[in-house]
């Protein structure tokens, strides 16, 4: 269950008694008030009922595609109910509060709970209480701080599951930020495939090299891929795309443009090399996996993909939790070759 939020306009006030009698009553946590716009307001707690957790948040991540499109505003309606988070409050365009890549310590809940570091679907935000069954044990052998990767990485496995890649094949990746240095690197273990990272920004040179993958820039990338997998967010990049593919390859778009057009050369070769287009969508499992998969048993799997310290690298920055609200705006506008940006909470470390 989530929480109801009692009042956004203007935030709830709470009394410094009340705040000093039982700190676990009031949670903190950001909203984007309206577009380009975002605040860090009060809010009150349930306490826990049974079945649930209340985990005090170490760390969150910036999914910085999905996320710099909803501060911005750029939902499209038609888009509203099928974009939803898990744990989202409010409605698009604001006020929201959104958000998946969230890393904390369960503080009351179940005994086989209690203490242990999990992930869970949950916006920014320093406290909540959700159902048990929302949060992922994070094992031991994983650093805590880099479990904030968790919500990509499901998404670029989900990718890969789309696109099918086969022992040996030529693999592209186009668009080098967090998803797509993912995919690199969960491709770049398939045995015999070559895989090529492209990116129009020649200083992501250095992050493809610590995947272990070829990196590239456009005019530099080899042609006649058996898979090329979009995930640059720019409609340029999917023209890139369908240059890049060789006869009867598929194309896997994996960004989302929002409301943006997309123009695309479907002249040209495009019918001779009899190509496919395949989407990729995180929020259903691929096709080939559902029969025997649900999203708990992709989760979990993520959870042992995260014991790889190469992800380390995909790591630009870190901020404080104060500092999400001007942090985002500015990511919003100007990524500037920012990967995930991770968000330091009171206590974590």
């Amino acid at each position: 269950m989530g929480f109801k939020l009692e009042r956004l306009h203007p935030p709830i006030l709470l009394s410094s008694k009340l705040m000093q009698v039982d700190q676990a009553l009031v949670a903190r946590a950001f909203w984007v008030t309206m577009p380009g716009h975002g605040k860090i307001l009060d809010e009150f707690l349930p306490l826990p009922g049974p079945g649930e957790v209340r985990v005090r948040t170490l760390y969150t991540g910036i999914s910085r595609g999905t996320e710099s499109l909803v501060f911005r505003g750029e939902v499209p309606p038609s888009q509203h109910r099928a974009m939803r988070a898990p744990f989202q409050q409010g409605d698009f365009p604001a006020p929201v509060k959104y958000g998946y890549c969230n890393v904390g310590v369960v503080e009351a809940g179940p005994a086989a709970l209690r203490d242990r570091i999990v992930f869970c679907l949950y916006p920014h935000q320093d406290r909540y209480v959700v159902p048990a069954a929302a949060v992922t044990p994070v094992p031991e052998r994983v650093p805590l701080d880099r479990a904030v990767l968790a919500a990509n990485l499901e998404t670029a496995l989900n990718v890969l599951w789309d696109a099918a890649p086969r022992l040996g094949d030529r693999i592209t990746v186009i668009g080098a930020g967090t998803v797509g240095c993912l995919i690199a690197r969960l491709a770049g273990r398939l045995p015999g495939c070559v895989v090529q990272l492209l990116d129009v920004d020649a200083g992501k040179a250095a992050v493809a090299a610590s995947l272990g993958v070829r990196f590239v820039t456009p005019d530099q990338a080899a042609a006649e891929q058996d898979v090329v997998i979009h995930a640059s967010g720019a409609p340029a990049g999917l023209a890139v795309a369908l240059r890049l593919a060789g006869f009867e390859a598929t194309v896997v778009e994996a960004s989302w443009f929002g409301a943006r057009p997309v123009s695309l050369p479907l002249g040209e070769d495009f019918h001779a090399k009899r190509l496919r287009i395949q989407s990729s969508q995180v929020g259903a499992v691929a096709t080939a996996q559902r029969g025997r998969w649900n999203h708990r048993r992709r989760l979990s799997t993520v959870m042992d993909l995260l014991d790889d310290p190469v992800l380390d690298h995909l790591i630009s920055g870190e901020c404080t939790f104060a500092e999400l609200p001007q942090v985002l705006a500015e990511l919003s506008q100007n990524p500037a070759g920012a990967l995930c940006q991770r968000i330091v909470y009171a206590g974590a470390g």
